[in-house]
């Protein structure tokens, strides 16, 4: 009975390291650099021989902001979100009833017959949840399609390797050409549809996860 029960505890063991290594391994995999899978030809220029080109804005007006598949420009992370939720609810319920005995009985019975009953039902209860994340920092992206009216669809994300684990990064979206500045820098609060992801890891990361036995009991717990 003793050995069994230790070879259940060491298999028990080996499947929960089996299980980090491979929610390890599918978040390297979804994280893997995303690159064009589309083709984009430029468009034909008329050159005319002469210094100034009609398309490029001049001789020395150069703009250098992300407007092809392949191009990569910055996103400036400034994410701040807080929430507050509160809930409160009160019920009450009161009821009775009494019953008289009849006169031709009273003699026998005495008043003491007499039915009294009643009930009283109450409910109070509340609750409330606070929650605020804020996410800054920079992260290059590639365009990674365009769009007829001239929108860009851009991903990209960064892996950061430290002592205890690893950090990934993740963002998606679309933006407006006009929103990217002269510096070919654009801010996350521009973006549509953005998809922002920042997970990791590691020791750090399953510190702050309970274990999965602690998971298991939670789930079948009464309480």
């Amino acid at each position: 009975m003793a050995r069994s029960l230790l070879i259940y505890i060491i298999c028990i063991f080996v499947l929960s390291g089996c299980v980090n290594t491979y929610v390890e391994e599918k978040v390297s995999l979804e994280f893997e650099p995303v690159y064009p899978t589309q083709e984009f030809e430029q468009p034909n220029r008329n050159l005319n021989g002469s210094i100034y080109a009609q398309a490029g804005g001049g001789l020395f007006a150069t703009d250098r902001r992300a407007q092809n598949i392949g191009d990569i420009l910055t996103v400036n992370l400034s994410e701040q979100f807080s929430a507050k939720k509160a809930q409160s609810a009160t019920s009450g319920k009161t009821d009775g009833f009494e019953v008289t005995v009849p006169l031709g009985l009273q003699g026998n019975l005495g008043t003491t017959a007499d039915l009294t009953a009643g009930t009283k039902q109450s409910f109070s209860g509340s609750g409330g949840a606070t929650q605020s994340n804020s996410l800054t920092g920079k992260i290059s992206v590639t365009v990674v399609r365009l769009f007829e009216n001239g929108n860009l669809e851009i991903m990209g994300q960064k892996k950061l390797t430290l002592n205890n684990g690893n950090e990934y990064i993740r963002l998606s979206g679309v933006i407006r050409p006009e929103d990217i500045s002269a510096s070919n820098e654009v801010s996350s609060n521009r973006i549509a549809h953005a998809s922002i992801t920042y997970t990791g890891t590691g020791d750090v990361h399953d510190t702050k996860q309970p274990g999965w036995l602690g998971r298991a009991l939670r789930v079948v717990s009464p309480f």
